[in-house]
């Protein structure tokens, strides 16, 4: 420790410095940083550290490495800035050595992460729509993952769904940015669209909605498509659905990377998880699988509201020899 700075036990600064910068984040920001500062304190915890004064540069690379084996390169690049922040205003309140958060640094990535990061394979899809199916058809979330797989819509689009979206007589859904009734979408008005589902797709969310659903009306009184005990259910409500369901510890009784399931805090934690995947990355996988389908770029630009130089820089995850497939029908056969 140093003389000139003040003893501070970890849980004691996070708790300062989220209040702190409470007032000026909105609530998915606090929500994100509560998560990733829980982390840290979990390898606080385990790492024996209770003051932050003792807090060194190698003691930030061992968390690098402790948190690198559980997320994606870019996903760590990403959740390294909230402590990282959290370090400088520390270093302010005289609880770690000042330029310490300079030394918190994310490894490089490796070619391709940016336009890859973490997707869930097809096969994966299939055989959580096949376990859902069977064993919990038409619930909350298998309506949602036929959604997300279906459409490839952004997390804040299937939160904004109310039950009058739906089109039964075209087998659609309609996505609409409705601010004044507390939901967004990423690009406002210019992300308004009618999604096509077709029969088999449409059938799971109306027998979802028939069977399943839970009556409720929300503060504006809309009727929301998903719906928990509580109402519509938060952003991160449908984050942790999605968790819950690409754990596939659950469908199989085994676990793929080799932890025992009684002990892994993944298991009661779905965030801990190695293998869960997030929203994103089943839009990440519904763009590719289309586009490996030979669905023209522009079309699938419409549905999933992207341009195509981000649809193609961030989400084809498509491999060269995928694409060659999907060109050489276009092209004329010669003799």
């Amino acid at each position: 420790m140093r003389d000139d700075l003040i003893p501070m036990e970890p849980e004691e600064g996070v708790d300062r410095f989220l209040s702190h910068r409470a007032p000026k984040w909105r609530d998915s920001t606090y929500e994100n940083a509560v998560h990733r500062m829980n982390i840290f304190l979990d390898w606080c915890e385990e790492a024996g550290i209770d003051d932050l004064n003792d807090l060194t540069g190698r003691d930030l690379s061992d968390f690098v490495a402790w948190r690198r084996g559980d997320v994606a390169p870019i996903t760590l690049q990403k959740q390294l800035s909230t402590p990282r922040v959290f370090l400088r205003w520390a270093a302010n309140t005289e609880a770690v050595r000042e330029g310490l958060a300079e030394k918190l640094q994310a490894p490089d990535l490796p070619d391709g992460a940016e336009s890859s990061d973490v997707v869930v394979e097809p096969e994966r899809v299939e055989s959580i729509l096949a376990y859902l199916d069977r064993h919990d058809y038409a619930s909350r979330k298998h309506a949602m993952v036929a959604l997300l797989w279906r459409t490839g819509m952004r997390r804040g689009a299937i939160h904004s769904l109310d039950v009058d979206d739906l089109r039964p007589e075209d087998d659609a859904i309609v996505i609409r940015h409705r601010p004044e009734g507390g939901t967004k979408l990423k690009n406002g008005n210019d992300g308004e669209r009618w999604v096509y589902l077709g029969p088999k797709w449409y059938q799971i969310v109306e027998d979802y909605v028939s069977q399943r659903r839970l009556s409720k009306t929300d503060e504006y009184g809309r009727e929301p498509l998903l719906t928990t005990r509580n109402g519509r259910p938060h952003p991160t409500t449908i984050t942790d659905n999605c968790y819950r369901v690409t754990r596939t510890c659950q469908m199989t009784g085994e676990c793929p990377v080799g932890r025992d399931i009684e002990e892994c805090k993944g298991t009661r934690h779905p965030g801990y998880c190695p293998v869960k995947r997030g929203p994103h990355a089943f839009r990440r996988s519904a763009i590719s699988e289309h586009l490996r389908l030979g669905t023209d770029p522009d079309v699938v630009s419409e549905r999933m509201n992207v341009s195509l130089k981000v649809l193609y820089r961030h989400y084809d995850v498509r491999t060269n020899r995928e694409k060659m497939s999907v060109r050489k029908d276009e092209i004329p056969s010669q003799s």
